[in-house]
């Protein structure tokens, strides 16, 4: 039942959230509720070091936004399938729009892939909590990497804000994970592969899952 719960009243919560910050900044940083260019780039450079071949690789990207990542990808490689889904309406509508030129990239209304990938990454979508306590988010943040993990074959990556952050600028409404916790519980779950990324200059880290192939 609680399972149930969180996916009738979360996920729609979220949902409207961002597809706000579309409508008020555009397709712009601001727009997935971060804070610039930079801060965006670096931030997906980290996610995309679970990549671990050159060319013909798919990916999943779970919340894509208005698919944002794909620019950082195309900087990179050259030859991969792309698939980004997000359970804002708005924002696939937006991502379908700015990468209509892209034949090899696609877009789903959904709170999961619809077929497994190579990889899959998830960027801030562990972030805004809302209301939620922490016991309902980490159950939302360990179902989410369950489905991270049963849609990536070699690998999957996500970040996290800090529970080093400093505490006179942290937010009751933000979630601040403990990267120690989060890691062993990638290790215990999911692969012996984990790297865990913290040497950043952003209020966050990176955990990247690898997988034996």
């Amino acid at each position: 039942m609680k399972k149930a719960r969180q996916t009738n009243t979360l996920l729609p919560q979220v949902a409207d959230y961002y597809s706000a910050k579309l409508e008020k900044h555009g397709q712009t940083p601001l727009g997935v509720d971060w804070n610039g260019l930079e801060s965006q780039s670096v931030r997906f450079n980290q996610l995309i070091r679970v990549i671990d071949q050159d060319e013909q690789f798919s990916i999943n990207d779970v919340g894509c936004g208005y698919g944002a990542l794909l620019e950082t990808l195309f900087k990179k490689y050259d030859q991969f399938t792309y698939h980004g889904n997000d359970i804002s309406q708005k924002m696939v509508a937006a991502a379908q729009q700015s990468c209509k030129d892209h034949s090899n990239a696609t877009f789903t209304v959904s709170d999961k892939p619809p077929t497994k990938s190579d990889y899959s990454v998830a960027s801030g979508i562990f972030n805004v909590r809302f209301n939620n306590s922490d016991d309902e988010w980490i159950k939302y943040l360990h179902d989410t990497l369950g489905v991270l993990n049963e849609t990536s074959t070699r690998g999957f990556s996500f970040n996290c804000l800090t529970s080093y952050s400093d505490s006179e600028k942290m937010r009751d409404d933000l979630f601040y994970a403990n990267p120690c916790t989060i890691f062993d519980y990638c290790k215990r779950n999911f692969s012996k592969q984990v790297a865990l990324l913290h040497d950043y200059e952003l209020y966050e880290f990176t955990i990247i899952v690898r997988k034996e192939h």
